[in-house]
């Protein structure tokens, strides 16, 4: 059953809906199995889609699942080219059901479209339980309102729906590796203990499942890491072989780049320890890769080994964490600087009389910004002098919108209470969430592979 090819439509849920079709056409040309996945589910997402379902009356599942999935749906399906992906974030089940009424909407009601459940672990741990399991911290000590935990499953309820016939598969929480490795899985028939196999094949989603990441886009750095093409840049497919070896590319005439450098900056991504990348189907091992360029956006990737898989999974606890309350406003022209400056001192003082304790971050774009912290220097280095255009940032965390608001309103009255020259004044108020990490027992999750008709 092997080589397989695997191409990605997405890395994240905000991706471009436009990249997928030519990783579609490109696996149109290519003989044996096929498959596209699509990585849509970042750590806070499961929190959001399912609080926008309780508030907003909205569906479960990724608000990006049409958007990025139509365009190519008919195609794939009368191509034969599978599809995985993990936009069914709170509710597989409703995202499924989404996509069956899309495939339905092009001529294709036969499409075989699997849910995979199991992750959701809001009624089986009580929030004590999950704090007793938290890993590094203790924000789950105090029993904020939990608003979702899921377990991370692996690839091997994804294999099974595939197995079953599917030619859909709507994931919520699982491994991000999984979505590449459960197709491998249910074409190569590997056991539970093939580890080096296993480990080739999250290596394969690992190097794939942040899309345009290994083909040039993250990597781009101008006079540094020079990418042509950027505005079009082809997203990743992946050939495995049935010696665990991959080959990298994307499609012919897409721009960005394929090369050791950005497969091997994508390989070291987000791994804490390159002996030991835990993840729910094996702990891969990249000491030993090697990574060889073939010509023509192609790159050989071999030398991932494996070992038994942690003892238990890892899940995220996403829960309350207050309101985010942000307020800007503009500085131009002469004094520009020495303006913003006094403006951010009066907002400081008026804020320490009126919520003493509360914490507000300043931020001077184009001066002092992104690497400050909470605290700011009402007189950075450098001369005032007339820098042209500054925009001034305050940011706080409440526990509620009314005290958020105190701040927004100090910011607004800017306009006559403040320095000369003040405006374009934005406000806005969210609800904030925050994450703890735990450590689960196996055997309190039961994954399950269903289909809907």
């Amino acid at each position: 059953m092997l080589p397989v090819h695997i191409g990605c439509g997405a890395g994240f849920a905000g991706d471009r809906s436009d990249v997928a079709g030519p990783v579609v056409d490109e696996l149109v040309g290519r003989p044996g199995e096929r498959f596209l996945i699509f990585e849509t589910l970042a750590e806070r997402t499961l929190a959001l889609a399912l609080q926008g379902a309780r508030e907003q009356g909205g569906e479960g599942y990724s608000p990006s699942l049409e958007r990025l999935v139509r365009p190519v749906l008919r195609k794939c399906l009368d191509s034969g080219i599978r599809i995985v992906g993990n936009f069914g974030a709170a509710d597989p089940g409703a995202g499924a059901k989404k996509l069956k009424e899309i495939a339905a909407s092009f001529g294709r009601p036969d499409a075989k479209v699997a849910a995979v459940e199991g992750d959701d672990l809001t009624g089986v741990l009580t929030a004590r339980q999950l704090a007793e399991r938290e890993v590094g911290d203790t924000l789950l000590s105090d029993s904020p309102a939990i608003v979702s935990a899921n377990a991370y499953l692996g690839a091997r309820p994804v294999a099974e729906a595939l197995d079953l016939g599917a030619d859909i598969v709507i994931t919520g929480r699982v491994s991000d590796p999984a979505l590449v490795l459960g197709p491998l899985v249910h074409c190569a028939r590997w056991r539970e203990n093939d580890w080096d196999l296993l480990a080739a094949g999250t290596l394969a989603g690992h190097l794939l499942e942040c899309g345009a990441q290994v083909t040039g886009g993250y990597f781009a750095d101008p006079g540094y890491k020079d990418v042509p093409g950027l505005e079009d840049v082809g997203y990743p497919i992946a050939e495995f072989h049935e010696d665990g070896s991959i080959i990298v590319s994307k499609p012919a005439g897409t721009g960005g780049r394929v090369d050791r450098q950005t497969v091997l900056e994508q390989l070291l991504y987000e791994i804490h320890d390159p002996a030991a990348y835990l993840t729910p189907d094996v702990t891969l091992d990249i000491r030993a890769v090697r990574i060889a360029e073939l010509g023509d956006d192609r790159v050989s990737v071999v030398g991932a080994k494996g070992r038994p898989r942690p003892e238990t999974l890892k899940a995220t606890v996403c829960f309350e964490g207050g309101v985010l309350g942000e307020a800007e406003i503009s500085y131009a022209g002469p004094n520009a600087r020495a303006r913003a400056r006094l403006a951010a001192d009066v907002v400081s003082r008026r804020m320490r009389d009126r919520a003493p304790g509360l914490p507000v971050r300043i931020d001077m774009i184009g001066v002092q910004s992104v690497f400050s912290g909470i605290s700011f220097d009402p007189s950075p280095p450098g001369p005032a002098g007339d820098c042209g255009d500054i925009r001034l940032r305050f940011a706080t965390e409440a526990p509620d919108a009314a005290t958020a608001g105190l701040l927004l309103d100090e910011v607004e009255a800017l306009y006559c209470a403040g320095p000369a020259g003040g405006g374009g004044v934005r406000r806005r108020l969210a609800r904030r969430y925050k994450s703890a990490s735990c450590l689960i027992e196996r055997g309190l999750v039961a994954p399950r592979a269903y289909f809907v008709d």
